[in-house]
């Protein structure tokens, strides 16, 4: 790896890494025009920002189209099972502390066979990175509905529409006490970079949501909140101590009327800024980034995009270091073969 100077690193010496670096010598095989490529470019166009060596990264996937992820990244990897990523990446960061740890998952991979994985990583609270490719489709295995997909949603395994209720990832991860949740989309580059940023620079488990299109089995899910024609009047932006307004003449705003939010207009001075729902994305209690996370179910509301949700808490790995240091202390330097040899044992012949 060539280092130049830009970049200050945490611990070592100020390096400069850029895009290139962390493009791998593989050929990247997505469908052309799949989302799942912008998601690749705004990852390597951005953890060079972040001022780690590149030999501290590690992507860890599952099974799925996102799951190729780590092939395309010039760091360390592993292509694991189905579901499993979170189990992977809990074990690398355990015995790897030091490691910047990141699972590249799919709304089936995370949310159906992995479900279980996905909502104890949430909840313990390691210091890994999750960026789910939302798709609202199984597309590896060719257009199967997934849990994220619509209600009546036709696919080759659905014919007369999915009597399914889909999973808000968002307000899973919520429920399951992340740390840090956020959601961006692939066709705001921008965007997208910021917050992967962000969910670097968090100090615990980050889960970053990504709207993504795939143009061959799902093609336009998400087409009303990316476009720029439809996106001003349907996507609320997420900014920390801001009031929530939208709208192509950021006339319309989001105020709450008990727990349940609602668009009122600022053109006719009934409303103005000082009612509306001011974005606090440090609040402890999760009441609040719950609440803008439904907001997706309500065709009558704007969709949030940002970080709906920013605290710290303690660290799984922390905590554990420290209970494994305490035993030693009281217990001693273990022994394993003493270990083995304590007890019942017998020896077979």
């Amino acid at each position: 790896m060539t280092v130049k100077e830009n970049t200050i690193a945490p611990n070592g010496p100020v390096i400069n890494l850029s895009k290139k670096d962390f493009e791998s010598d593989q050929e990247v095989r997505w469908c052309p025009g799949c989302g799942d490529y912008s998601i690749l470019a705004q990852t390597q166009r951005t953890l060079p920002n972040i001022g780690i060596p590149r030999e501290k990264f590690v992507f860890v996937s599952g099974i799925g189209c996102s799951s190729r992820f780590p092939y395309y990244m010039n760091t360390y990897g592993f292509h694991s099972i189905h579901g499993r990523a979170p189990a992977i990446a809990t074990g690398v960061k355990i015995t790897n502390p030091e490691l910047s740890v990141w699972v590249a998952t799919g709304d089936g991979d995370a949310l159906s066979i992995g479900g279980n994985h996905f909502i104890h990583l949430m909840r313990r609270n390691l210091n890994i990175n999750v960026i789910l490719f939302n798709n609202r489709i199984y597309g590896l295995t060719k257009g199967q509905y997934s849990p994220t997909s619509e209600f009546g949603k036709v696919t080759k395994s659905t014919p007369f529409g999915s009597v399914d209720h889909p999973f808000n990832p968002i307000s899973v991860a919520i429920g399951a006490s992340a740390t840090f949740v956020a959601r961006t989309m692939d066709r705001d580059p921008a965007h997208m970079q910021e917050t992967i940023k962000k969910a670097a620079d968090h100090k615990g488990t980050s889960f970053v949501e990504v709207l993504q299109n795939c143009n061959i089995f799902n093609d336009g899910a998400w087409f009303k909140y990316t476009e720029k024609e439809t996106k001003p009047e349907n996507v609320v932006y997420l900014e920390h101590g801001k009031p929530l307004v939208f709208g192509a003449q950021r006339d319309k705003g989001i105020r709450l009327n008990g727990f349940t939010p609602e668009v009122v207009s600022l053109k006719d001075g009934k409303y103005s800024e000082a009612d509306l729902l001011v974005h606090n994305e440090n609040d402890p209690n999760s009441t609040y980034a719950y609440i803008l996370s439904h907001m997706m179910d309500n065709t009558a509301l704007p969709i949030p995009v940002g970080v709906f949700r920013s605290v710290e808490t303690m660290l799984y790995e922390e905590a554990l270091m420290q209970q494994l240091k305490t035993a030693s202390q009281k217990m001693g330097k273990a022994d394993l073969q003493a270990l083995l040899e304590s007890g019942d044992t017998w020896e077979v012949k």
